[in-house]
C-alpha cells in the first residue's frame, strides 16, 4: 500500500510538472495572437518542447488515474473507478490539444493558404480544450476526496478540501464562459483545488498512507462457528 501510494504521488507530481511547464511556461511564449506563427517559425525547438510536455502531461494523467484506482479500489471501488474515468477523459482532451499544437507547428513550417490564421486558430482551439477539460479535472477531485473520507488512509481534512475544491473547479469551467468579464471569480473558485492537489501530492510522497490498526486474528474455531 505504501509503495502504491508513493508511485501515485510521483505520477501526480509528474502531472503537475508537465502541465506547469507546457501550459503555463512554454505556451505563453509562443501563443501571441497574429504573431503565433512567427514565434513558431523563429523558435521551433521551443514549440516542440511544448508539444513534448503536453504529451508528458497526457501520459502522467492517464497513469495517475490508473494508480489512484489501484490505491482506493479496495475501500471505495465505485469512487475509485470515477477517479480513473474522469482522469482519462481529461487526458484525452489534452491529447487532442497536443495534436493541434503539432498541426500548428507543421503548418508554420510548411505554410499553405492563410497559414498565420490557421496556426492562430489551432492554438485557440487548443486553449479551449484545456478550458473545457478543466471540467473533468474538477470532477476527478470530487471522488478523490470521497475516497479519502471513505478509506481512512489520509486525514479527513484533506477529503473535505478536495471535494469542495473539485466543485469549485467545475464551477470555474462554467463561469469562464458564463461570466467572461469576471475572470477573478473563476480563478478564486479553483484555488481550493490547487491546495488540495498539492496536499495530496505531498502526503502521498512523504507519508504514503496512514498505518491503520491491524485487525485481531479470528480463531479457527470461532470462524467455523
Amino acid at each position: 500500500m505504501i509503495r502504491t501510494a508513493r508511485i501515485t504521488g510521483l505520477l501526480y507530481l509528474a502531472l503537475a510538472v508537465g502541465g506547469g511547464l507546457g501550459f503555463l511556461l512554454i505556451r505563453p511564449q509562443l501563443s501571441d495572437g497574429a504573431a503565433t506563427m512567427a514565434n513558431l517559425v523563429a523558435d521551433p525547438a521551443l514549440a516542440r518542447w511544448g508539444i513534448t510536455f503536453e504529451l508528458f502531461t497526457v501520459l502522467a494523467q492517464a497513469l495517475a488515474a490508473v494508480w489512484f484506482f489501484r490505491l482506493f479500489r479496495a475501500s471505495a471501488p465505485v469512487a475509485a473507478g470515477e477517479i480513473a474515468a474522469f482522469g482519462l477523459a481529461n487526458a484525452f482532451a489534452i491529447l487532442i490539444s497536443a495534436a493541434l499544437l503539432g498541426a500548428a507547428l507543421t503548418v508554420a513550417q510548411s505554410p499553405y493558404g492563410d497559414a498565420a490564421s490557421t496556426v492562430q486558430t489551432l492554438y485557440l482551439v487548443s486553449d479551449q480544450l484545456w478550458a473545457v477539460g478543466g471540467l473533468f479535472f474538477g470532477l476527478w477531485l470530487i471522488p478523490m476526496g470521497w475516497c479519502v473520507l471513505r478509506s481512512g488512509l489520509m486525514p479527513r481534512a484533506l477529503g473535505w478540501v478536495l471535494i469542495p475544491g473539485g466543485v469549485g473547479y467545475v464551477l470555474s469551467a462554467f463561469l469562464a464562459y458564463a461570466l467572461p468579464d469576471a475572470p477573478l471569480v473563476a480563478d478564486l473558485l479553483a484555488y481550493p483545488a490547487t491546495v488540495g492537489e498539492f496536499w495530496m501530492i505531498g502526503y502521498l510522497l512523504i507519508l504514503g498512507v496512514r498505518r491503520l490498526p491491524a485487525l485481531a486474528p479470528v480463531p479457527v474455531g470461532a470462524a467455523s462457528a
